[in-house]
């Protein structure tokens, strides 16, 4: 980690980040509880109990969103093996790549899991992101995110069943910087861009706010549970899992089963901001007792990318968003900006540290 790349990161006299420091006080206390020894048995048979209990009468148990990514595949494939009658929703925003798109649909047949998929309005879904890269900021995954918990939330309504799992998780996840960042339901933030930047309307898209998620939370439309954090969830060892279940295929490093989210991690990031995502997530797997500092330097000193599966993606991208090469450079050279060079929700803020 440093402080060159996000400037809310400290360090102690040893060399520590206060991240890691602080992850390191959450295991076993606040938030994450690795199996039997700190208690992760016993919370996780209590939940799958709630969820079997309420589930009863209903076609459903619980509701989940399904990215093709490991941590959702892994938990959809536990929720399996743990009996629970899974409704699954999916974005397919257009940018899924292949290994992603078969890897859902074969986790789906193995494990029985409906799945529900929306497609946003592409001229407008695209337009909406293409707003973003020409305001320079650094959340550029804000629509596709949005968009996702808006449906969510939608199926959690329509469907009667107000649990849903969440994939997100400790083990992989504890590490992530706040610095050159911005959450995902700020619609003033939203709106606000693409009044300025974009070309086209966004009437055709449903958002999702932080005091909609509220309201559903606070009235108890809707409870998001973790179950991987009740679990010693292992990325290498869920990898193998899942190939032996479902023939699932590794796609690459976190977040690289979708086009746009590659980009964005692997190039928007790193040239804009000098972000790495990479050391949040191998700083993750090091606090979770996953790997070593050293091996997590050795992978760091990988290439970041394929340069021709990423030129691929790119002009896909390009292609999606209808911009020239000259546009496209044009945006990549321009100054970066935060969100907050924008107008934002003041109060989002507040909301959001009541849900934490």
């Amino acid at each position: 980690m440093d402080n060159a790349s996000d400037p809310t990161i400290t360090f102690d006299s040893e060399g520590h980040c206060n991240y890691c420091t602080d992850a390191l006080k959450e295991i076993g206390t606040t938030t994450y509880f690795p199996g039997a020894e700190y208690g992760g048995v016993e919370k996780l048979n209590s939940m799958l109990d709630l969820l079997k209990k309420k589930g009863k009468g209903k076609q459903y148990d619980c509701v989940m969103g399904l990215s093709g990514g490991l941590d959702s595949s892994y938990l959809a494939y536990l929720g399996y093996k743990w009996g629970l009658r899974i409704l699954a929703v999916h974005i397919d925003d257009g940018y899924d790549t292949e290994i992603s798109k078969a890897n859902i649909a074969k986790l789906c047949k193995a494990a029985h899991i409906d799945l529900k998929t929306i497609t946003p309005d592409a001229k407008q879904y695209n337009a909406l992101t293409l707003a973003y890269m020409k305001a320079g900021v650094p959340n550029l995954a804000i629509p596709q995110d949005n968009i996702l918990f808006a449906f969510l939330y939608d199926v959690v309504r329509d469907s009667g069943v107000k649990y849903f799992l969440s994939g997100g998780n400790f083990a992989l996840e504890c590490v992530l910087q706040h610095g050159n960042t911005w959450h995902a339901m700020d619609l003033v933030n939203l709106r606000d861009i693409n009044k300025r930047f974009g070309t086209d309307k966004i009437d055709k898209l449903r958002f999702m706010s932080s005091y909609r998620k509220y309201w559903y939370l606070k009235t108890g439309k809707a409870i998001q549970m973790r179950p991987l954090n009740y679990i010693d969830y292992n990325r290498d060892r869920a990898f193998k899992e899942l190939e032996e279940f479902c023939d699932f295929e590794y796609y690459g490093r976190k977040h690289l089963e979708n086009e746009l989210t590659a980009f964005i991690q692997l190039v928007w990031l790193p040239q804009k901001f000098g972000v790495d995502k990479r050391t949040s997530h191998l700083s993750s797997m090091i606090v979770s007792g996953q790997m070593t500092r050293e091996e997590a330097l050795k992978e760091l000193a990988e290439p970041m990318y394929d340069e021709k599966l990423m030129a691929g993606y790119i002009d896909h991208i390009k292609k999606n968003m209808g911009i020239s090469d000259q546009e496209f450079d044009e945006i990549m050279n321009a100054p970066a900006h935060q969100h907050t060079d924008y107008r934002t929700d003041k109060f989002d803020k507040i909301i959001r540290k009541i849900l934490s």
